[in-house]
C-alpha cells in the first residue's frame, strides 16, 4: 500500500512576536513572512515534493505574483483572511480572494494557531476539508485528547488532523520537530506513517529566517533559520524511501477512490 507525506506549511505575517508583547509593525511581519516562503524556495522547488500551502487571504494580496506562481505546483489552501483577526465572514472571503489570485480551487482550511472553528459555518463556505485539529494536549493551547487521530467527518467536512503518535499522541509538528531530538522525530514520524499509512505535518516559512531578536521564547526560537532548513531537508530526505509527498487535496483524492475510504475515515 501506498504511504504519503502531507507536508504544509502555513504562510502568514510573522505576528507571533505580538503573542509575547514584543511589537513587530504590519510591514515587518510581512517582510518576514515573504523572506521565509523564499527561505524554504528549495523544498517548494522539489520535483518529487508537492506540498500544501495554508495562506492567508491578507499575504497573498501582498505577494500575489508568488502565489500564482506556487500554485502551478502546490496547493493552496485558506488560512483565512488575516492571521490575528476572525469572523465567519472570513472564511468564505478568504476562500473566493485566494481563488481570484491563485486561479486554482480552493477545498482546505486551516484556522490560524489552529483556533475553534463552527464545521457548519466551514461547510457553508465550501470548503471541502478542514486541518485546523491537532489531536493532542499543548499546556497554554488546547485539549485534544478525545478526538480521532485520523481524518474524520464533521457537518459534512472532512477533519485532517494534524499527525500525533499512536498511544502516546506525541505531536508531530513544528515544535517538536525543532525542540525533539532529530531521531527521535523521525522514529515518532516513522512509526505513525507505518501505523496510519500517511503523516500530516505542518511548519511556518518564518521558521526558517533568523527570528532569535523578536522576543519569542527559546522553545520557539531554539532552531531556526538555515539550521533548521538543513533539518528538514535531511527529513525528507529520510521520509522519500518510505513516501511520497503529496497534498492533502491530492492525498484526499485518492482516498475517495479507495474501497476503504468510508470505513477508515469516518469516526
Amino acid at each position: 500500500m501506498s504511504r504519503f507525506v502531507l507536508l504544509s506549511f502555513d504562510v502568514e505575517e510573522f505576528d507571533m512576536p505580538l503573542e509575547y508583547n514584543f511589537p513587530v509593525s504590519a510591514e515587518e511581519q510581512m517582510k518576514v513572512g515573504k523572506r521565509g516562503l523564499d527561505a524554504i524556495a528549495p523544498v517548494l522547488n522539489d520535483a518529487s515534493v508537492e506540498t500544501t500551502l495554508f495562506t492567508t487571504a491578507n499575504f497573498a494580496m501582498h505577494f500575489p505574483e508568488a502565489i500564482k506562481e506556487l500554485a502551478k505546483k502546490h496547493e493552496i489552501a485558506s488560512h483565512t483572511f488575516y492571521h490575528s483577526a476572525f469572523s465567519n465572514e472570513h472564511l468564505l472571503s478568504s476562500k473566493q480572494k485566494l481563488e481570484e489570485i491563485s486561479g486554482k480551487k480552493v477545498t482546505g482550511l486551516r484556522m490560524p494557531r489552529m483556533r475553534k472553528v463552527e464545521m457548519s459555518e466551514v461547510s457553508k463556505a465550501g470548503y471541502r476539508y478542514d486541518s485546523s485539529v491537532n489531536p493532542t494536549w499543548l499546556p497554554g493551547r488546547y485539549n485534544n485528547l478525545h478526538l480521532p487521530r485520523t481524518p474524520y467527518f464533521d457537518q459534512q467536512v472532512l477533519r485532517v488532523p494534524a499527525s500525533v503518535s499512536p498511544l502516546l499522541r506525541m505531536p508531530l509538528f513544528w515544535l517538536s520537530f525543532k525542540n525533539l531530538s532529530y531521531q527521535l522525530f523521525l522514529f515518532f514520524a516513522k512509526q505513525t506513517l507505518a501505523k496510519d499509512g500517511y503523516l500530516c505535518l505542518y511548519f511556518h516559512p518564518w521558521e526558517f529566517t533568523q527570528i532569535e531578536n523578536y522576543g519569542l521564547p527559546d522553545f520557539a526560537k531554539k532552531l531556526n533559520g538555515e539550521p533548521l532548513l538543513t533539518r528538514l531537508n535531511r527529513f525528507i530526505s529520510d521520509l522519500k524511501k518510505e513516501a511520497d509527498f503529496i497534498s492533502i487535496e491530492n492525498f484526499l483524492q485518492q482516498k475517495s477512490h479507495a474501497a476503504a475510504w468510508p470505513s477508515r475515515f469516518t469516526t
